[in-house]
């Protein structure tokens, strides 16, 4: 038996065992705090176990998503798996070499399910992130937004200075209240002092504002993409179950290891770049 037809084989037989729900989630919302990426590999086995090939209802497949579609069994759409390692491949060497560049990857997934996760991955390889409704003109209109984080980090610079400790106490409520607000709501981008190089989106549903934006601003989109959505704005489509939380944390796993290897090159070629002249200020 060929290995495409033992694939075949292995992807008919798990539809008998899993379903298009979501997977209980980790006992710790902090899913990548210890991750072990090092002995990462991208493995169908692992896909299948993790319920990546699920797709959702038949009734709700998009006819653009045809070539990335196994099949359907008991009425759910199979993904196929060879055609997501292959998808995951090109999304992965595009990631590590931007990053490798010195640019960021901006990591978005406003889904229920899937915001700890983004956070956590995002965290992990300090990435910008976006967890809360995407805030329209965030790429659009920059420099609007722009402003208004680095009133975000000015504000908690000052309390941590106790610059505040002159106004009223219901002024400093007030001032406290206010940078909650921001922190919740763009926290995770306050940092972020220029347009991402890249998106990384979970939900091309969900986040279908995010996704526009990055379009007008030629912004390049790496995303999951189910039986259910039309994957044409998007760059580097990835196949993939994008409900079971256990699908979402290998697969995003994937994402965070590429960013995390591509910080590394960058990293290297600094210091690489560095040596010479530090030889030479010895000598």
């Amino acid at each position: 038996m060929t290995e495409e037809k033992k694939t075949a084989v292995a992807q008919e037989e798990a539809v008998e065992t899993g379903a298009k729900e979501p997977v209980s989630k980790n006992s710790s919302e902090d899913y990548f705090a210890d991750f072990d990426f090092a002995n990462l590999a991208v493995d169908m086995n692992a896909m299948l176990k993790a319920g990546v090939h699920f797709g959702h209802q038949k009734s709700r497949r998009n006819p653009r998503m045809d070539e990335y579609i196994f099949g359907t069994r008991n009425g759910v759409n199979i993904i196929d798996l060879q055609k997501t390692v292959s998808k995951l491949d090109e999304a992965v060497k595009f990631i590590e070499k931007t990053v490798s560049e010195g640019q960021e990857i901006l990591f978005v997934g406003t889904k229920k399910q899937v915001k700890k996760l983004v956070e956590s991955g995002a965290r992990r390889c300090a990435s910008p992130y976006v967890i809360d409704r995407w805030l329209g003109g965030t790429f659009t209109n920059f420099s609007a937004i722009s402003g208004r984080t680095r009133f975000l980090r000015d504000g908690e610079e000052k309390m941590k200075r106790g610059e505040y400790d002159k106004y009223t106490k219901f002024e400093q409520m007030k001032i406290a209240e206010e940078l909650e607000r921001l922190e919740r709501r763009m926290g995770g981008i306050k940092n972020m002092l220029k347009l991402p190089a890249a998106i990384f989106v979970t939900g091309v549903i969900e986040d279908d504002l995010a996704i526009k934006e990055a379009v007008k601003r030629n912004i390049p989109i790496v995303a999951f993409v189910d039986t259910n959505v039309n994957p044409g704005m998007i760059d580097y489509p990835i196949p993939a179950n994008e409900d079971a939380v256990s699908s979402l944390r290998l697969m995003m796993a994937h994402i965070v290891k590429a960013v995390l290897s591509g910080k590394e090159k960058a990293a290297a070629l600094r210091n690489s770049a560095a040596a010479p002249a530090v030889v030479k200020a010895e000598k």
